[in-house]
């Protein structure tokens, strides 16, 4: 069982996504070191949805479709708004980049709302945990913990991986500043397609 629960989750979390695009951005931009901070982030930002599908609050985002798009939509706007951010700021992936270098506040708070703002996610772990946990077992909620501390750590585990990789290219990148203007349209290109892609998401 846990075999295939861990197997499950490092198919989902290896999946290029909102947090794995941020987590490498910031790892070519600003190094290792803060591309562990936004890795982070990003995994905190999965706690409120491991919270509300164990409390049964994702049930009422699956049923209710005025709160689902509500949540839907304003996390596809957020990531627009990244979109158009990363597109003007032409200092993410420069050399200069690292003469402004961000505050840690400030990169867990974009990577919390990456994921914070997707409702897929509270849906997912409503229909992942009841798969390895059956809700009148007992200990049920202890097993789910474990589950979803499980998760969160792979999480963690695989996007400071990305971010590690990213950083080990860094140098060869900014080396470029066509490949680095290049790389920054593709970021915000990502970013929007994933906003949009969240828009039209079906509950």
């Amino acid at each position: 069982m846990l075999l295939e629960f861990t197997l499950t989750s490092l198919i989902v979390i290896a999946t290029p996504g909102t947090g794995a695009l941020y987590t490498i951005a910031m790892g070519l931009s600003h190094g290792r070191a803060t591309a562990l901070v936004a890795a982070l982030g990003c995994t905190l930002g999965i706690v409120p949805h491991i919270a509300a599908a164990m409390l049964g609050l994702a049930a009422v985002l699956s049923t209710n479709e005025t709160a689902f798009n509500l949540l839907k939509f304003a996390g596809a706007l957020y990531l627009i708004w990244m979109a158009i951010s990363v597109w003007r700021d032409t200092s993410l992936l420069t050399p200069s980049a690292d003469d402004r270098p961000r505050s840690g506040h400030e990169i867990v708070r974009h990577a919390v709302l990456i994921n914070l703002l997707n409702p897929k996610l509270s849906i997912f772990f409503l229909a992942l945990l009841p798969q390895f946990v059956h809700p009148d077992e007992p200990n049920a909620l202890l097993a789910m913990s474990g589950y979803s501390l499980a998760f969160m750590l792979m999480t963690l585990l695989v996007f400071a991986l990305y971010g590690w990789f990213a950083a080990l290219a860094r140098d060869r990148v900014l080396s470029s500043r066509a490949l680095t203007n290049a790389i920054r349209r593709v970021f915000a290109a990502g970013f929007l397609m994933l906003g949009v892609r969240l828009a039209l998401a079906e509950r």
